[in-house]
């Protein structure tokens, strides 16, 4: 061991000694206890009360049209879109009085892959309707929308916000919790349409 060393350990070892005596000097000085006691403590921490909501859910993001029901004129494409469930978990409390909520949608153009000429979305059509409506007959599809294909002036196709589903009184039905919904696609082109793979996005959203 080095000098140096050597002196550390012996700086350390007066301290330690310093502590000792120290110690017995505090207990021979300390008052005498008289008696002494417990209290037990506890706490409830109860769950979080979050309000409820009023929300849209899609089954799946992606619809393949296959061809169906075309003639010399006109090609059809049709499908089915996904299940469309709104969930209300809101109390009746919660929900303003003379709530209704409803489900509007649209689609865009369809894009060709090669370049293709776009497919407007006036060719693109459906036909809502409910697989679970509830028990209390106040939520309803909405009407079926025809293409720019189909005559008579006022059809023109998914190209605005149309009704897909709704409900006239929020708060009455609440209590049954979820209803589902699903529209058959069709897709109406002239016969001359050019071949190839096109998209396009219908989009829903839930208002109320």
């Amino acid at each position: 061991m080095t000098k140096a060393k050597w002196r550390i350990g012996a700086l350390v070892g007066a301290a330690v000694c310093g502590l000792v005596l120290a110690g017995n000097a505090g207990i021979a000085m300390a008052d005498e206890e008289h008696g002494g006691g417990e209290v037990d403590v506890s706490v409830e921490v109860s769950e979080l009360a979050e309000p409820g909501i009023l929300a849209m859910s899609i089954a799946g993001t992606q619809v393949a049209l296959t061809e169906d029901g075309s003639t010399e004129l006109v090609r059809q494409f049709t499908g089915s879109l996904p299940a469309v469930t709104i969930t209300d978990t809101r109390t009746a409390e919660e929900i303003p009085a003379g709530s209704a909520w409803y489900v509007l949608g649209s689609s865009s153009g369809f894009t060709g892959d090669a370049g293709q000429a776009e497919i407007g979305a006036g060719h693109l059509g459906w036909a809502p309707e409910l697989i679970d409506g509830g028990e209390s007959g106040l939520v309803s599809a909405g009407d079926e929308v025809l293409t720019v294909l189909d005559g008579a002036p006022d059809n023109v196709g998914l190209v605005d916000q149309e009704l897909f589903a709704s409900a006239w009184d929020s708060g009455e039905i609440a209590v049954e919790g979820s209803w589902t919904a699903t529209a058959g696609l069709f897709l109406r082109t002239p016969a001359t349409v050019e071949s190839g793979t096109y998209s396009g996005t219908v989009t829903l959203s839930l208002f109320e």
